[in-house]
């Protein structure tokens, strides 16, 4: 009864036998048609039979086989290619569906084909992970049916695959292409100009036009005749950490991701970038206690193993501790360094709370606190009132939005860096955060 199993009877064939319904009922009331109703019913029932001949007529007409890239990228979109080969020899037409990992939520998934006989077929779709770690590809489900079209008949495929969802390279290596290779065509990343010199002296080269004449190296040029001026590059070897907070204030969600999320994507590309310019990069996540800590290096695996501590990170219920922190980054970071901090104040009050670790933090270390805007709250505010109500509520939103100002005020009265920044644009204001400040060489 295998057979039986896998047969589903299609739309056209409940259509062909309501039509033949409506001739044997329209008999009543002229009795030709009842010839015209039986001969349909036996034309019926041979196309039914002809349908299965051609439907069962291989043991497996179809095979199938998916082939899934074992990591994929956090809220990108990535291939997964299904090849199809046709055993059978006459055309086939196909409705498939693949069972989605269950993280995708997706109920309505499915695709179509035809395939020639005994032919391949290539096919290709995209899925849209939203939250990190792994995803299993079950079975895949291919209905095929012949040129009749009267039935389907089902053949299930066991092909199970695994990838695991990591933060985003794709948008790490996309940015490493445009802040390295230096195009300016990308929108929001910004060529930084250089502000004097530098403190890492390279060469001494002979003078081009165009060459800072505040550089020329007299005793070098007397020597050689000719003009010759000092090159300097940018210092290297100096750290870069990120510091992730994974508190409940980072759980709030912004286009089906949280701001941990964000910030994670962020944190890889700035650790890429950094060791790509010869820096150490590193990496400290804590909540109510430091939890994650990868000391800055800049050797060949160091990308790798801050990849494997940002896939494996969760968000936290607690309440983020920055005295704990503040201990942590004296014991694990020994020299000055510069710190990109990840973390969301809400109001004036929650940074009030903090104001005192942070300034000893940056009298230490280079700071750059990052914190967000709430994108809808300021969507809301800019809208125009209507009625009483509405002008509380979006009094009250302006109202939120000028905190935000405030607090990045508050901090900058102390001196320390700040980002304020929706979370779409995240990583790009980060990116031209860094490179600023190695162009002025405040690191």
């Amino acid at each position: 009864m295998n057979w039986l199993r896998q047969l589903y009877l299609t739309d056209r064939l409940f259509y062909a036998l309501g039509i033949i319904a409506a001739l044997f009922a329209l008999s009543f009331a002229w009795w030709w048609m009842v010839y015209i109703a039986q001969a349909a019913s036996i034309t019926l029932a041979l196309a039914f039979i002809i349908d299965l001949a051609l439907l069962y007529s291989k043991k497996t007409p179809v095979q199938s086989s998916r082939k899934v890239q074992q990591v994929s990228s956090l809220h990108d979109e990535n291939k997964v290619e299904l090849e199809l080969q046709s055993k059978s020899n006459v055309g086939l037409r196909l409705r498939i569906i693949d069972e989605l990992p269950e993280q995708l939520q997706e109920r309505n998934h499915s695709l179509q084909a035809n395939l020639k006989p005994n032919s391949h077929l290539l096919l290709t779709y995209y899925f849209l992970p939203f939250r990190r770690g792994e995803y299993l590809f079950r079975n895949t489900n291919c209905y095929i049916s012949s040129f009749i079209g009267l039935a389907e008949r089902r053949i299930i495929q066991e092909d199970k695959s695994i990838t695991k969802v990591y933060p985003s390279i794709i948008q790490m290596k996309k940015y490493e292409l445009y802040t390295l290779q230096r195009i300016a065509h990308f929108e929001g990343v910004k060529k930084m100009r250089r502000i004097g010199h530098s403190y890492e002296f390279d060469q001494i080269k002979q003078y081009v036009q165009g060459d800072d004449i505040r550089a020329i190296n007299w005793k070098a040029t007397g020597r050689s005749g000719s003009l010759m001026v000092n090159h300097f590059e940018d210092e290297k070897a100096q750290q870069v950490y990120c510091i992730i907070d994974k508190s409940r204030v980072m759980k709030m969600p912004f286009d089906q991701l949280t701001l941990m999320d964000y910030a994670i994507n962020s944190s890889l590309v700035i650790s890429n970038i950094a060791i790509r310019k010869q820096d150490k990069a590193g990496l400290i996540s804590f909540s109510d206690q430091p939890e994650t800590i990868v000391a800055a290096d800049r050797h060949a695996g160091q990308l790798r193993k801050i990849l494997e501590s940002l896939y494996k990170e969760q968000e936290q219920y607690s309440e983020s501790s920055f005295d704990r922190l503040y201990h942590t980054v004296r014991k694990v970071i020994k020299v000055r360094s510069l710190l990109f901090l990840y973390t969301n104040f809400e109001s004036y009050y929650a940074l009030e709370r903090v104001i005192g670790v942070l300034r000893r933090l940056n009298q230490l270390h280079l700071l750059v606190v990052i914190f967000f805007e709430n994108e809808e709250i300021i969507e809301y505010g800019e809208q125009a009132a209507r009625n009483t109500e509405e002008v509380f509520l979006t009094t009250f939103a302006k109202k939120f939005t000028l905190d935000k100002q405030q607090i990045m005020q508050e901090l900058n009265k102390y001196g320390i860096q700040t980002i304020i920044t929706r979370p779409s644009e995240l990583t790009i204001n980060t990116i031209n955060k860094y490179l600023q400040l190695k162009s002025r060489g405040m690191i």
